[in-house]
């Protein structure tokens, strides 16, 4: 298929009928709670079955795609003690579906799950690994309006906003499994005569990824690509308000043929107990996290004990500056988008503005009728 941005926003105009269908449309607006409060911890029995299928008022193309449990070297699985967590619609508040509340003992199992797989993944040729993420990339493209809806029904995303996520995750995944021939080493001249030293890059072995609620897809495609490209089999701990964005993702790389234990999810509220054990277990040897400041300044320091390669992506402030010279229209327009996109929840969201000209910005500020200064 075409890239990713040939086809970040294809089928727009398919967009009305899907969201009229998607469980949004509610009588009235209905308050509710922030993000970390909305998930539901209401359904811990152990007799309940978590759902593997979409709900009647989410129209999938390929049903299949809804998947409620977590996956670990190659299977579909559950809790060990059988808990699920309900997951809520945040512009409905109704219970879309479970997950298994997966924890330590779940974690651990991953992660001896893709370090028994690391031995036969790195041995493969760059080709071969940039062979099996080209064939994710274009499932993921194939199915683009379907991980849109999805992403829209567990986020409260707009449509047409997930749509554009879909081929931005898919842009990272397009990216890697190219690059994935091109890990060059370097030959360095050295002070003996007669000699020289040869620099090889190779895979650290076993990843750990914490991802976010805010861009459920991208984020995952962004830790997960450039590890597979390398060899590294991964550990993904997404947001417990946004797993099934993640479980369809886990799902269409099994169908590109990733082999067992490669790619490994864990799902759940239990964060804390999932979090130190990827931290402490010395097999994982690289952790990436998105994430809000507080948490990825804990997880450095448990990452310390075991001296893990990190990459934080923490909280940002983002300020805004208008100077005096600036095009006042493009200063209002970009304020606005960065404030307000994904309804602020980006780490790249301005905090501050700061014009030059403020007497002028605030006139056009009023003229857009939305209050920015």
């Amino acid at each position: 298929p075409p890239s990713a941005s040939a086809q970040s926003l294809a089928g727009r105009e398919t967009l009305p009928a899907v969201v009229a269908h998607l469980p949004h449309s509610v009588p009235s607006p209905m308050r509710l709670a922030p993000p970390h409060q909305r998930l539901m911890l209401c359904s811990m029995s152990m007799a309940r079955s978590m759902m593997t299928s979409a709900p009647s008022s989410l129209p999938l193309k390929d049903p299949s795609l809804f998947v409620g449990r977590g996956f670990i070297g190659g299977e579909w699985v559950g809790a060990d003690d059988g808990s699920t967590v309900d997951v809520t619609d945040p512009a409905s508040g109704l219970c879309l579906g479970s997950i298994p509340n997966m924890g330590g003992s779940e974690t651990r199992r991953a992660v001896e799950a893709a370090e028994a797989a690391f031995a036969s993944w790195r041995s493969k040729t760059g080709k071969e690994r940039g062979a099996v993420l080209r064939r994710w990339f274009d499932l993921i493209m194939a199915n683009q309006q379907d991980l849109a809806a999805i992403m829209t029904a567990e986020c409260g995303k707009p449509m047409a906003e997930a749509v554009g996520e879909i081929a931005y995750g898919a842009s990272f995944v397009e990216w890697f499994a190219e690059e994935a021939k091109r890990v060059y080493g370097d030959v360095v001249p050295n002070t003996t005569p007669g000699t020289r030293i040869l620099v090889l890059k190779q895979p650290v072995g076993v990843v750990g990824a914490i991802t976010p609620w805010n861009f459920p897809s991208a984020m995952i495609t962004r830790k997960c690509a450039p590890a597979l490209a390398v060899g590294c089999p991964v550990v993904v701990k997404p947001s417990e308000l946004t797993p099934f964005s993640a479980s369809a993702l886990a799902l269409l790389a099994e169908r590109a043929g990733m082999p067992s234990g490669v790619l490994n999810l864990v799902l759940g509220a239990k964060a804390q107990e999932v979090g130190d054990e990827l931290c402490s277990n010395p097999t994982v040897r690289k952790l990436g996290f998105t994430g809000s400041t507080a948490v990825g300044k804990q997880l450095l320091r448990q990452s310390a004990a075991t001296v893990k390669k990190v990459s934080m992506e923490l909280g940002g402030h983002a300020p805004l500056i208008v100077f005096d010279d600036a095009d006042l229209d493009e200063a209002v327009a970009g304020a606005m988008g960065s404030k307000f996109r994904n309804s602020g929840q980006t780490r790249a969201a301005s905090a501050d503005l700061f014009p030059h000209a403020y007497s002028s910005l605030l006139q056009e500020d009023e003229t857009s009728g939305v209050p920015l200064v």
